[in-house]
């Protein structure tokens, strides 16, 4: 349980990190890069488990760094999608707005 606790954690703080390193992180939430970031490692970390890899001589270390890799991945490719689509579904919104 230890190989997916430490790597949740570090995925929330980088996840943290992802939003706080976003130009645009005005206009998206500080939990949705984390939260999608864990919960892609927790899946992520489930599915290594359940093949087993986490007891193969030689890939012990899978369940540890590859839910950590694809959480932060996961965190910073949300931050920056949504972080964009966001800002610039607000700003034609606004000009929508004051237009009229």
């Amino acid at each position: 349980m230890l190989s997916l606790i430490i790597p949740l954690l570090g995925v929330v703080a980088l996840g943290a990190l992802a939003w706080a390193v976003n130009p645009r992180r005005s206009a998206l939430g500080a939990a949705l890069p984390a939260g999608a970031g864990v919960l892609i490692a927790a899946i992520s970390w489930i599915v290594f488990i359940a093949f087993g890899l986490g007891y193969l001589p030689g890939w012990t270390w899978l369940p540890w760094i590859g839910p950590l890799v694809l959480g932060t991945a996961t965190a910073f490719l949300v931050s920056l999608v949504f972080g964009a689509r966001r800002a610039a579904t607000d700003t034609a919104a606004l000009t929508d707005i004051l237009r009229a």
